[in-house]
């Protein structure tokens, strides 16, 4: 993509009412008006929130969104102009459950108060295989930590990902702390009683990757 392209959908998104875009400032010095508010001011409803981290273009949320309209969704990524096609096509569509949030992943548990979360969808996130590069890895224990911090206390966390490394590692951390594995399979698509949400939408790579026959696994699990 183009800077230009960039630029113009990064300007455009300032425009969207889906899209919030907060300061380091808002976040670190616990300004943010939104936070602990969600569903009241951004959603306008009291539903179920459901965060998917690492959001891309949007797809995602955009489709668990018209699947679940008795769930809010709110797709998180830094990269806003990725999101900006999911954000301006739920607006072209008038798809009022879905709303999207530029910031990095790792302040998560700084945009939302305590059991504020319903779910939190993962979705093909980069395995960060290299030891280096573990503290980045999504389902780790300092990002677990995080995610339950803003769950609610039987609160849900989706793993969907087309790597096993990614899968197993999360797998086996989690049998190690004890938590709750409500669904694993290594291969959703080869079984018939994987959940909907999850064979039912797919993501433009994901396609590509069954296109040539590549496993997508899932787990599902919760702190309780």
């Amino acid at each position: 993509m183009g800077s230009k392209n960039k630029l113009k959908r990064f300007k455009e998104n300032e425009t969207f009412s889906n899209v919030i875009q907060p300061t380091r400032q808002e976040v670190f010095d616990d300004t943010l008006k939104l936070k602990g508010n969600w569903s009241k001011s951004f959603f306008k409803n009291e539903q179920p929130i459901v965060l998917e981290l690492g959001c891309g273009k949007g797809e995602y949320s955009l489709n668990l969104a018209k699947m679940f309209p008795e769930k809010n969704f709110l797709g998180i990524d830094i990269k806003g102009a990725r999101f900006w096609k999911g954000a301006k096509t739920s607006l072209e569509e008038k798809i009022t459950n879905v709303g999207f949030l530029r910031t990095q992943i790792e302040l998560v548990d700084l945009l939302f108060n305590e059991n504020e979360i319903d779910e939190i969808w993962i979705t093909f996130p980069d395995p960060q295989i290299k030891y280096k590069r573990t503290k980045h890895r999504m389902t780790n224990p300092e990002f677990l930590k995080k995610y339950k911090k803003i769950l609610k206390p039987k609160g849900v966390v989706h793993l969907k990902t087309d790597s096993e490394y990614m899968h197993g590692y999360t797998l086996g951390l989690l049998q190690g702390l004890g938590l709750k594995i409500e669904y694993a399979h290594h291969d959703v698509y080869g079984t018939t009683n994987a959940p909907e949400e999850v064979t039912g939408i797919q993501t433009y790579y994901e396609s590509q990757y069954l296109a040539i026959r590549k496993k997508i696994t899932y787990l599902r699990f919760n702190f309780s």
